[in-house]
């Protein structure tokens, strides 16, 4: 059985947990030799969502339903997001730690993203959205958010060409882990 703290202490060491459904949703901790990361300085933000978000499309709230914005990042056709990964998550909402980047439209969520905050870090876990653009201007909420509160470093686990957009890049996770205890005494 996972645990709150468990996921804590593997976030300290660079390692991260996934269920896997092909094995009845068996826990493994995962850490790629190389780690997409973004730096809020750095993050680049397309001049038309810029726009976008400057007219304030959806209602923009931080842990509006913590659960929920799981919930919701799980419906795809695979997902490592299990109901045990979502009770261990929301207790670490419950403690804190856990926050939640929503983007609502007339009374439904409609896109965000979740993850772990801890000292200058945070360990982004999954985003969804079922409305156009509005995972965007959740990330785009989040690094501002970031900014904000002096983090200095986003954790994106893998890399994509969605997260490319925003100025992700992939590192050695030797470099990601020199990084990650920088961050982490800063908290």
């Amino acid at each position: 059985m996972l645990t709150a703290h468990q996921v804590l202490d593997g976030y300290t060491q660079g390692i991260f947990p996934m269920a896997d459904p092909d094995e009845g949703d068996a826990i493994y901790w995962y850490e790629p030799t190389m780690r997409g990361v973004i730096l809020p300085e750095e993050f680049h933000i397309p001049k038309n969502l810029k726009k976008l978000y400057l007219k304030k499309p959806f209602e923009l709230r931080i842990n509006g339903d913590f659960r929920l914005c799981m919930a919701n990042c799980s419906k795809r056709e695979e997902t490592w997001i299990s109901e045990e990964i979502i009770e261990v998550y929301s207790g670490l909402n419950k403690m804190g730690f856990g926050f939640s980047f929503e983007a609502w439209l007339d009374g439904e969520m409609v896109g965000g993203l979740y993850g772990i905050a801890m000292g200058k870090v945070f360990f982004g876990e999954s985003m969804f959205h079922t409305a156009t653009n509005a995972s965007k201007i959740a990330l785009v909420f989040l690094v501002d958010w970031l900014k904000m509160h002096g983090f200095i470093l986003l954790d994106c686990q893998f890399i994509n060409d969605h997260l490319l957009q925003f100025g992700a890049k992939e590192i050695p996770q030797k470099e990601f882990l020199k990084l990650l205890d920088d961050a982490l005494a800063q908290g």
